[in-house]
């Protein structure tokens, strides 16, 4: 009911289908604390929003998608950025290498990751201009001529915003709240003092995201039932429904995780980076890396499993070949990694994405891959000319005019 009040109040300040879009993509900058809160909260605030403008739900899964890991790999107070900053932390100590400190090193490294800038401005360009390719064409145009969506989720209940307000709000702040309370207690244990990115570095995100979302879902149970919006049965009745709805998603989450497991145990990232560790010109480590942990993040499904292969093995290649392209080489993996979970259909951001925006996942899958690809030629532009300039700007400038040239082409050819 209250995501029903934030649709019918945002819809009263919303101009049109491009507001509803953009007001789904900017709401990273608030869930930005971890990828899987922001594709199950988000989605479930905007869904019914773009529902009302008739937004397609492969639309919304792509926003989700496409802002949840780009935005949550380059912030270093995300789940995200504290599980990289303590492996960078670890891979400085083993190569003795003193002239970083790991969240300058992370800082450095995300103003390289060009495939998250790049498919984080794309959604902003999508949701503007209305630049639709490949399945999502269809999709926009079968939605636009759908019957009102929200009309057949219609939920009786009154809803009121503070019942949407409070919960997200505590579970933002909860969240964020164990972050640092588990990581001080991390550091207490080291014998270090405490600091924020400290706390961050060494936090337990399983344990603060689950405490944060029990805090959300009391606070909104004490809202429900102090308002006596719902009856005790139908309350009862909701937790239910709610349950039943990610059981699907919690399946395809277990057998993707064991399909890892088995790729993992295969060493599969090893063998993969024996093809590009032998006699090559340096300049084309960059790339080469990106594509690597695209391709293993896809077939692997993980990012995080990506970065703890990955970034070893493309520390050591640097170090030992070509030591100025260290944080390039890092952070060209970590576009890769992020690029290869994006396009994967085994991948739990991509599920829980689609989940969050309750698409079909094969649709979903499909209708990102265009924009997912179409980002990584860009990057991997990007990526060349930083392996042979050492320069984060000329590779970002490369970058922009790799895909500002892709979309003008895509555009000339579609009209």
């Amino acid at each position: 009911g209250s995501n029903q009040a934030f649709a019918n109040w945002a819809q009263k300040r919303i101009k049109g289908r491009r507001g509803a879009k953009l007001v789904a993509a900017s709401l990273v900058f608030i869930t930005f604390i971890d990828d899987y809160f922001h594709s199950l909260a988000v989605g479930a605030i905007a869904r019914p929003v773009t529902d009302k403008f008739k937004v397609s739900r492969a639309k919304l899964a792509y926003i989700l998608d496409s802002t949840a890991a780009p935005m949550c790999v380059m912030m270093p107070i995300s789940s995200w950025g504290a599980y990289i900053i303590t492996l960078i932390a670890g891979l400085l100590t083993e190569h003795a290498i003193t002239g970083y400190s790991p969240i300058g090193a992370f800082m450095t490294m995300s103003a390289m990751n060009f495939y998250a800038i790049f498919a984080m401005l794309l959604v902003f360009f999508v949701a503007y201009f209305s630049f639709d390719i490949g399945p999502m064409v269809r999709h926009e145009q079968l939605a636009q001529g759908a019957p009102d969506e929200v009309a057949k989720e219609q939920i009786i209940v009154k809803g009121r915003m503070r019942n949407l307000v409070f919960p997200i709000s505590t579970l933002i702040l909860a969240t964020i709240a164990m972050m640092i309370y588990t990581g001080s207690l991390a550091l207490a244990e080291q014998g270090k003092a405490f600091s924020i990115l400290g706390a961050f570095e060494n936090t337990v995100v399983g344990t603060s995201l689950v405490v944060g979302g029990m805090s959300a879902v009391a606070v909104a149970s004490l809202c429900i039932l102090v308002g006596r919006q719902v009856t005790l049965s139908s309350y009862i009745k909701s937790w239910g429904l709610g349950t039943k709805s990610m059981l699907g998603a919690i399946a395809i989450l277990f057998f993707a995780w064991m399909i890892n497991k088995v790729v993992g145990n295969m060493e599969t990232g090893k063998y993969l980076s024996y093809l590009i560790s032998g006699n090559l010109n340096a300049g084309f480590l960059p790339v080469l890396l990106f594509l690597l942990a695209a391709v293993m993040a896809f077939s692997t499904g993980t990012s995080w499993g990506t970065f703890g292969i990955m970034l070893p093995i493309a520390a050591s290649i640097a170090v030992n070949s070509a030591p100025e392209l260290l944080l390039p080489c890092l952070s060209a993996v970590m576009a890769g990694a992020v690029c290869g979970d994006h396009c994967s259909p085994v991948s739990d951001t991509t599920i829980l994405s689609s989940t969050g925006a309750l698409c079909n996942h094969m649709d979903h899958v499909t209708t990102q891959l265009p924009y997912a690809l179409t980002v990584a030629v860009a990057a991997s532009t990007g990526y060349i000319v930083v392996g042979f300039t050492q320069s984060g700007l000329l590779g970002f400038i490369a970058t922009a005019l790799m895909l500002t040239m892709l979309i003008f082409i895509t555009k000339k050819r579609k009209s």
